[in-house]
């Protein structure tokens, strides 16, 4: 009872020997420095060409710079650790990243169902899309996505760390959530069913609306008479669906779990594919399947 409480934490996530991990920092800055480069570039002729100021664009432009937060918030301490042989984060280091962590995430997974709405509204009620979707509905949806990730977390975040560490050692490569709980020496029953709630909110809640609303989308694909007006309905959603399929995958498996089932060692692994792989394809995804983008890059 009388123990000190860590002022620092130690990121155990790297374990490999030191050639390893320069290695590994080499690959990581090249991807981490393309990471931004791909998204400022779909950021930037997003509001540069007035062929894209349209509303999937100001999704798309807004999905870009929460893919940017989101990478920026683990990947440059790594790199820092990497290079530096160090492995401590302090826990005012901690608390802003694992804060930012999950609100960039969050946020993205309710950009993403508001991106669903945008293109369910536009194949299937296609005369009264520019009356549903204004530009107004747009900033509502982007700012309430931001707000409601910021309502949820913040009392959470501060729980989090309110709660007494005795154990530096986090197993994992960020201030993740479940590696942080785990260094706790007490039982926290009701905070693990609020992360798990918050979780399938996000998750799950939101991955509802984006099936529902293409199950309408495929259903009335499925109507349109000419094989080339299925196409291109089709090619309209596709990018979106090769994101949602890839942040979703690795996130469920991540968070929609109760935190006594453990597997942290696997986490890290998809947690890489959620911090780096992720943000990484998205501007290909949307700039090689995309046509008018494609155009605005060549002018």
């Amino acid at each position: 009872e009388n123990q000190t409480m860590v002022r620092n934490f130690i990121l155990v996530g790297f374990t490999a020997g030191r050639k390893l991990q320069i290695f590994i920092f080499v690959v990581l800055l090249v991807i981490y420095v393309s990471i931004i480069i791909g998204n400022l570039v779909i950021v930037t002729i997003s509001i540069v060409d007035h062929g894209l100021h349209v509303p999937i664009y100001y999704f798309i432009w807004n999905l870009s710079l929460l893919e940017i937060g989101l990478t920026s918030s683990v990947i440059p301490k790594v790199l820092f650790n990497l290079a530096s042989g160090e492995k401590t984060i302090s826990v005012i280091g901690c608390f802003v990243q694992f804060f930012l962590y999950f609100i960039f995430g969050m946020t993205e997974f309710l950009l993403l169902a508001a991106m669903s709405f945008d293109r369910y509204v536009a194949i299937c009620h296609p005369l009264c899309y520019s009356t549903i979707i204004s530009n107004r509905l747009c900033s509502l949806l982007v700012l309430g996505s931001w707000g409601l990730s910021f309502a949820l977390l913040i009392g959470q975040s501060v729980v989090v760390f309110e709660l007494p560490f005795y154990n530096q050692n986090i197993n994992h490569f960020f201030c993740d959530g479940a590696p942080l709980v785990k260094l706790s020496c007490t039982e926290t029953p009701v905070l693990d069913l609020v992360n798990f709630s918050i979780a399938v909110f996000s998750l799950l809640g939101t991955l509802i609306i984006i099936v529902l609303s293409y199950a309408n989308i495929i259903f009335a694909i499925l109507h349109i008479s000419s094989t080339s007006g299925r196409q291109k309905a089709f090619s309209t959603c596709a990018s979106h669906l090769i994101v949602v399929f890839i942040s979703y995958g690795s996130c469920i498996f991540m968070y929609v779990k109760p935190i006594h089932m453990g597997g942290l060692d696997i986490s890290k692994g998809v947690g890489i594919l959620n911090t780096v792989v992720s943000p990484l394809l998205n501007p290909f995804i949307f700039s090689l399947r995309n046509r008018q983008v494609q155009k605005a890059l060549q002018k």
